[in-house]
């Protein structure tokens, strides 16, 4: 397989910007380097490119993933899908980008990645509140 010029590079992170940006409230800054897209200005991220940036041999997007759907994708296309590294055992999957992707699987994942990490973080004990807790005074306050 032909290197991707810098042509090609460039095609293939805007396609992905504009996919990526198009996610309500979605930011995108330079994170380790590389295009990174957040879930609003202070939230989580949801996709990172890859251009070769820790020696891989292709240009990829990386988005968290269920384990068993990282899996899962990886065993059955590995000519389309990786583990990465550091954020790969955490159940991130690896999409090549540079070798004919299918768009369509790549805007699923990025939409699926954003779902998850836009939803409010419960924290474990926070009691539920609900509008009639925030909107009536607690007894004996």
């Amino acid at each position: 397989m032909r290197p991707a010029s810098l042509q090609d590079r460039e095609r293939v992170l805007e396609r992905l910007r504009k996919l990526c940006l198009c996610m309500p409230g979605a930011v995108e800054r330079i994170s380790h380097g590389e295009p990174t897209w957040f879930a609003g200005a202070n939230g989580k991220v949801f996709a990172m490119f890859d251009n070769h940036h820790h020696g891989g041999a292709h240009i990829s997007v990386y988005f968290p993933t269920p384990p068993d759907l990282q899996q899962a994708l990886v065993a059955a296309e590995p000519e389309r899908y990786w583990v990465p590294p550091y954020v790969g055992p955490k159940g991130w999957v690896a999409v090549i980008l540079d070798a004919d992707p299918d768009w369509a699987q790549v805007e699923k994942l990025a939409h699926m990645a954003f779902a998850a990490v836009a939803r409010p973080a419960k924290r474990a004990g926070a009691p539920v509140r609900t509008s009639r807790s925030l909107s009536r005074p607690r007894r004996g306050s």
